[in-house]
């Protein structure tokens, strides 16, 4: 076999494992992104900057502590820009938070833990990797916390409280 001829062989082969192989993520780099951009929405949502929604993709889904609230990106958005046009919103600050990674870098979830007007409170989300390259939030559910010694007051409470639909 000419020199030539094992040349081309290997660069196929060589090709073939290139293009099998798994892409590369790089984790660190990614949970930096996605930590920036969760601290940003929060942070929009302090300042009562309507780029707070921007952050969504267009199917996203926000849970928020109510019963009853369970919104699309545009729901959610009707439902908060009263309190962004009076300049006020709320303030989350992280005080702790999880980032996890799919195998090929495209879905990211988080949880973390808030400071938050409601005392402690927990959230989950799960983002994902634009066309353009950029993270955004397509599921985020917010939940407060209650100290186990303080569930059965809790639970009398909720007790008093008819269980809504919303239809």
């Amino acid at each position: 076999m000419k020199t030539h001829t094992i040349a081309i062989i290997v660069s196929v082969i060589l090709a073939m494992f290139i293009a099998c192989s798994k892409p590369t993520v790089n984790r660190e780099t990614a949970e930096k992104e996605i930590n920036k951009v969760v601290n940003n929405w929060h942070i929009a949502a302090a300042k009562a900057d309507t780029s707070f929604f921007d952050y969504f993709t267009d199917d996203a889904i926000y849970i928020g502590t109510d019963a009853t609230e369970r919104w699309t990106a545009n729901e959610f958005k009707s439902f908060a820009m009263p309190f962004f046009k009076r300049g006020k919103a709320w303030d989350f600050k992280p005080i702790e938070r999880h980032v996890y990674l799919s195998e090929d870098g495209k879905l990211a979830y988080f949880d973390e833990k808030l400071n938050t007007w409601m005392g402690v409170c927990r959230s989950t989300g799960v983002m994902s990797k634009t066309k353009t390259n950029k993270w955004k939030i397509k599921y985020y559910h917010l939940s407060m916390t209650i100290p186990n010694e303080k569930v059965r007051n809790v639970l009398e409470v909720l007790q008093e409280q008819p269980i809504q639909d919303k239809k």
